[in-house]
């Protein structure tokens, strides 16, 4: 505004016109799970490469973390939902009582060992053991100023009792009910996240999950899919129907339950511009069990996310979701997860740009649509030129106008995904 009355010089300074939203980061996927240690009814973030100790109880390694292992194969972030809470385990030194900081039955692995400290005299040494290694060690006068650590919460009151060696006992893991699935997916619905995977075969279950991903793609607008094992009546491109299992390299079989974390994890973290067709399952060396020809086929065209074996490895035969009953509005492209994935990530983005840039701040007139219509130009012309789509005019496939209400905009767009090459036909004509 030129509107000062003082002498002076004024300057503002604002951003070249530019998109506000960018692609957003693909590569989270969410399970819940019954395990022996962790906050229970609660989702805990793992990070690729973390140590899961703290939060699971047990190194990546061990067999109890088999199907978390399995998703940090893949996936950039996994969201771990402990379905389970039982007794925590406890232990009684003298008048300090250690009590482990979750229920389950890997607090039985936990111990207690109280020693006169050497380096200071009047003191103890108070050493929580887990497995038998070191996990935390405080040097106190009396129970009152031991803290709390990772694993043992203390309480008692006045002189610690020497001990070589307590065990911490009766920790178990409780039971869990359909009803602890549907809060797993409550909490959900308020995270961000891609993938969501059910490792059972309960057909009420899969149901239940299967409402779930229509519901929040549907109704909510979060462009989400959930895999299940054999459940390709579920007819939707929000829902993945692993056939089959794998063989790891160690002999471990994966059933097709099981497996399903995985195909989480691999469709979260594959890109918009990335399909899983004949993609191979990590450390993986065969599948389990094995089908014919004529089996695949008849599983592909039901719609089922089929591993079948290669050299040493077991390969995704195509990557594929459970719509197969096809129709004007949703045609066979929405059967391929790359399409899907193209589509929803277009649609992530750009409800998140509106809702952080416009909603409520860009006034609804020819100025406050023009702006969004950039928007929308700048974000398809950027995956057009990552490859994701073809084809797109800015010119002719998007419009935007005034919706039926004041504060309702309407915008009509026309974009063609990038489907991946998945089939040759070679004519060879020897002279």
């Amino acid at each position: 505004m030129q509107n000062k009355v003082r002498p002076g010089v004024y300057i503002n300074i604002v951003s070249a016109p530019a998109a506000l939203g960018r692609t957003g980061t693909r590569g989270t996927a969410a399970v819940a799970l019954t395990l022996g240690w962790g906050s229970p009814k609660s989702l805990l973030t793992l990070e690729a490469g973390e140590d899961p100790t703290a939060k699971l109880g047990y190194p990546l390694t061990a067999p109890e973390l088999l199907l978390v292992r399995e998703g940090l194969k893949r996936a950039s972030k996994l969201l771990v939902y402990r379905l389970n809470d039982g007794v925590k385990a406890s232990a009684t030194l003298g008048a300090l009582t250690a009590t482990a900081k979750y229920s389950g039955v890997r607090g039985n692995d936990i111990s207690v060992v109280v020693a006169s400290s050497v380096d200071v005299p009047g003191s103890f040494e108070v050493s929580t053991r887990l497995a038998g290694v070191e996990v935390n060690k405080q040097i106190v006068a009396s129970i009152a100023a031991l803290v709390a650590n990772d694993w043992v919460v203390w309480s008692g009151t006045g002189t610690l009792t020497a001990s070589a060696g307590t065990p911490l006992a009766g920790g178990t893991n409780g039971t869990t009910t359909n009803a602890d699935h549907t809060n797993f997916m409550a909490a959900l619905e308020l995270a961000d996240f891609n993938t969501a995977a059910y490792p059972g075969t309960d057909a009420t279950l899969k149901g239940v999950y299967a409402a779930f991903a229509r519901r929040l793609r549907e109704d909510e607008g979060k462009k989400i899919q959930v895999v299940l094992e054999n459940y390709p009546t579920a007819n939707h491109e929000g829902v993945i129907s692993v056939k089959n299992g794998v063989v790891l390299a160690d002999g471990t079989a994966l059933t097709a339950a099981q497996a399903t974390v995985w195909v989480a994890a691999a469709t979260a973290a594959a890109e918009v511009t990335e399909s899983l067709t004949y993609d191979a399952y990590d450390d993986a060396v065969d599948v389990s069990p094995r089908y014919t020809n004529t089996q695949i086929i008849a599983a592909l065209q039901a719609g089922e996310f089929v591993f079948t074996p290669g050299p040493g490895v077991a390969r995704i035969e195509q990557d594929i979701n459970t719509l197969t009953g096809f129709t004007p509005e949703k045609g066979r492209a929405f059967a391929k997860n790359r399409v899907i994935r193209v589509l929803d990530g277009f649609a992530n983005d750009i409800k998140a740009t509106f809702d952080a840039f416009y909603l409520g701040k860009v006034g609804n007139n020819a100025d406050g649509r023009s702006l969004l219509k950039g928007e929308i130009i700048a974000q398809v012309s950027a995956q057009q030129g990552a490859g994701a789509i073809q084809n797109f005019d800015p010119q002719t496939d998007v419009t935007v106008t005034a919706g039926a209400e004041s504060d309702s905009v309407y915008v009509e767009l026309n974009v063609q995904p990038v489907d991946s090459v998945e089939k040759i036909y070679m004519k060879v004509t020897v002279n």
